[in-house]
């Protein structure tokens, strides 16, 4: 399964990048996550259907420092082209 978030509120400037990076790779997941100009995070998550999920239902909250105040959520078919879980920058 596949899924791709933008994510709203104060999510920049609070380790969000690197948390999303921790919590995809504790639940085995691959893809990528980036901050957007417009102060958004943007992610794409593969893996198993219930690690993705939760994996979503994580990014509704976020660490401890963010303010997350909506996560627009696209569910597709996994590619499997992603070897692993990255940052872009």
């Amino acid at each position: 399964m596949r899924v791709h978030v933008y994510i709203e509120g104060e999510v920049q400037g609070v380790c969000f990048r690197a948390y999303t990076r921790h919590e995809a790779t504790r639940l085995g997941l691959t893809g990528w996550v980036r901050n957007l100009p417009d102060g958004r995070v943007e992610a794409v998550f593969e893996g198993d259907p219930a690690n993705v999920e939760e994996m979503v239902k994580w990014c509704r909250h976020g660490p401890s420092y963010a303010s997350v105040q909506g996560v627009k959520v696209h569910w597709g078919q996994g590619t499997g082209e992603f070897e692993g879980f990255e940052v872009r920058y």
